[in-house]
């Protein structure tokens, strides 16, 4: 089948490159003429496990091309997907259709034959029912249907996901696009992976419940740490025992330092103002909301705490600023918070991570970068270990320790054992475990 898809983001791009393995023909379409010749060089713009490869192989098997002509994209296309961005819109906390809606009208246009319109991106109960109406206030005369197939992918392991998901869920009204998107996800359904099928709205609300859900989870454990580090409880023994409760289960059950990224934090917000909207307020998704940025100013509070309060002048290393591992995502990190409070206290503060300097340059200001771990410690007073990168996982501590000038970590992924960094000569303050020598913070 042909299939265009509509903006090269994070979604789009692994979404088009994905169906283009699948045997299909993709194009994908964006208005950025740099970043549609940089694709077309072969250039990935964004930092995802495996994508070039993929890419590359597909664009030499002439699958998958990039384009800006979105007319020429959507007339020869069987089904067009919208996966432009929907961002937490100012003042509200509501998504932002404005992109959606803009490329629903320009779609509208470019329609020939019989065509499924398939929103991509993640958007609100009712918003297809608005692109369905825009189409046909547009384009009376287009032969249309418009279908919802929400994205779950985690960043770090999206083509993963994608050729191996849970499940795959697709909004629609009539047999006549059921079929059209059975055929473009035939490929996983001969893998028996499961593809369900439900009424619009439902689609719409799946992603939603979904994401709120995961996020309330991350939120509890956190929530469930602090309390551990009064009660002397260590939150790791806490989520095993949780965890191997099979109606529970052990994922998204990793105390830390707070959600981030581009989906949890817009979508739980989406969420709280649809509840809000409809006179059925979402009070445990309005909660979690809350508590998750409270959790990060935790952390702040625990860094100064660690350092006795006296920040200024203190040289402080940060290992790992984007919000998780394998991306260079750095929407919403706790570094965002935790980093600017510790510059902003007068703290020299020195910065290493795998892939978060291209964006952290710009969203973390008066910090300096350092590309490997031992170098952004040195004569360091403080460690402060912020994404569980695999590059942080197995650091010689003795080193570590002999490189510093101070004693203190603060190791918020609890990726160590609290015996070995008192062994190696730290002062360690972990999440959910306390401080090395008995005390809490």
């Amino acid at each position: 089948m042909r299939i265009a898809m509509i903006g090269t983001g994070y979604v789009g791009l692994v979404s088009g490159v994905c169906f283009s393995d699948f045997g299909h023909s993709v194009t994908c379409v964006d208005l950025n003429a740099d970043k549609i010749a940089r694709l077309s060089a072969g250039e990935v713009p964004i930092y995802e496990p495996g994508l070039d490869e993929l890419m590359a192989r597909n664009m030499a098997a002439r699958r998958l091309d990039f384009s800006t002509n979105l007319a020429d994209a959507v007339a020869q296309a069987d089904a067009v997907f919208i996966a432009v961005g929907t961002p937490t819109r100012r003042g509200d906390g509501h998504a932002d259709l404005s992109y959606v809606e803009a490329a629903a009208r320009e779609i509208a246009t470019a329609l020939t034959d019989y065509t499924v319109v398939v929103t991509k991106s993640t958007v609100p109960v009712g918003t297809n029912a608005r692109v369905a109406r825009i189409l046909s206030e547009t384009a009376p005369e287009a032969d249309f249907d418009v279908a919802s197939n929400p994205e779950f992918l985690r960043e770090g392991a999206a083509i993963e996901d994608f050729m191996r998901p849970d499940r795959v869920v697709v909004g629609v009204e009539n047999d006549r696009a059921r079929d059209v998107m059975q055929a473009i996800y035939r490929p996983l359904s001969l893998r028996d992976a499961p593809v369900m099928f439900t009424d619009l709205a439902s689609a719409e609300m799946i992603k939603y419940a979904a994401n709120a859900f995961l996020a309330t989870k991350i939120t509890f454990i956190n929530e469930i740490a602090s309390l551990c580090e009064r009660v002397g409880a260590d939150v790791k023994q806490v989520s095993k025992g949780m965890g191997l409760d099979g109606r529970i289960g052990p994922k998204f059950l990793h105390a830390g330092p707070g959600y981030g990224g581009s989906c949890f934090p817009k979508d739980t917000r989406a969420l709280a103002r649809i509840g809000q909207e409809h006179a059925v307020p979402q009070r445990i998704v309005e909660t979690v909301i809350d508590v998750n940025e409270a959790i990060k100013r935790r952390m702040v509070d625990k860094i100064f705490d660690m350092l006795d309060g006296r920040i200024a002048g203190k040289r402080v290393a940060v290992l790992g600023v984007t919000f998780k591992p394998d991306t260079d995502d750095m929407r919403e990190a706790p570094s965002l918070t935790i980093v600017p409070a510790l510059v902003g206290a007068g703290a020299e503060v020195r910065v290493t991570d795998p892939q978060g300097r291209h964006e952290g340059e710009r969203l973390l200001p008066g910090v300096t970068w350092h590309e490997d771990p031992y170098d952004a410690v040195q004569e360091a007073d403080a460690v402060v270990l912020l994404t569980e990168w695999n590059q942080f996982r197995a650091l010689d501590l003795t080193r570590l320790r002999k490189a510093m000038r101070g004693t203190a970590i603060a190791d918020l992924r609890n990726i160590y054992r609290s015996e070995d960094l008192t062994a190696a000569g730290f002062k360690a303050i972990a999440i959910g475990r306390g401080l090395t020598d008995g005390t809490n913070a």
